[in-house]
């Protein structure tokens, strides 16, 4: 077994999702397109960690809503195209250090065409084979425990709304169920873009479990579909209680 070594990384980007989120200015309402990919999702909520400083951020906690896009591998160049850009002018110095600049039509640099929104004013990118509308719950400044850093980023709480979806994603059979393995998102690692090409490594035993299992209390099932298994199951290990519908959430 290979033996570790310590090392102290400026970044901790091990690989997420890239995500683009849109907003619209309080003011003039202009969109804005902010790609980020500090992201994760409980049940039908979804965190983000933003810049407190960033025009994304100023929109969304201002308005309250935003879409999240999520773009697959195939579209690493419309998202690298916006890279470096932002909403905010004049360009705050944090970014213009990095060599950002201003850009007033994100839509237009990236060559993203906008989706409509049924339940929030931004619209979404018609590119991306995913496509969340979300309303914000709360927002958390992080860092609390360095004076220097404190309140520098946020990480803000938003509710799914609505999720669309391109039609092959659609696992066949199901209402509401994506198919992974035709799922390719974009990952950045590292600041680095990376996709899944090589596909599932393996079989896992957590897939087996039933995945409306996971839908949490008071959601209202998309689709019409029917709740199956509710409430509790006896363990005949120990006679405890096995997590029934809406029990399990963060244990992933």
């Amino acid at each position: 077994m290979a033996s570790h070594e310590d090392i102290n990384p400026a970044i901790l980007y091990f690989g997420t999702p890239t995500a683009l989120i849109t907003t619209l200015h309080p003011e003039t309402s202009a969109p804005n397109i902010g790609p980020m990919s500090s992201i994760f999702w409980l049940g039908n909520h979804c965190m983000l960690g933003l810049a407190a400083f960033s025009q994304t951020t100023l929109n969304l906690l201002s308005t309250g809503t935003c879409t999240i896009s999520l773009p697959s591998d195939a579209e690493a160049a419309h998202v690298n195209r916006i890279a470096r850009t932002t909403g905010s002018c004049p360009v705050p110095p944090p970014k213009q250090s990095m060599g950002y600049v201003h850009c007033a039509d994100k839509f237009a640099l990236g060559r993203f065409t906008p989706l409509p929104s049924a339940t929030v004013p931004p619209p979404g990118l018609a590119e991306c084979p995913v496509v969340m509308e979300a309303s914000l719950v709360k927002a958390f400044d992080l860092f609390s425990d360095s004076a220097d850093a404190r309140g520098a980023m946020k990480a803000v709480e938003v509710r799914i709304q609505r999720v669309r979806i391109h039609p092959e994603l659609r696992l066949e059979g199901f209402e509401n169920r994506v198919d992974a393995d035709r799922w390719r998102p974009l990952i950045m690692m590292f600041s680095q873009f990376y996709g899944l090409r090589e596909g599932r490594v393996r079989g896992s035993r957590l897939a087996e479990i039933e995945e409306e299992l996971y839908r949490m209390p008071g959601e209202e099932e998309r689709g019409g579909v029917q709740r199956q298994g509710q409430g509790q199951k006896v363990d005949e290990c120990g006679g405890g209680k096995v997590p029934g519908r809406g029990d399990v959430a963060g244990a992933r």
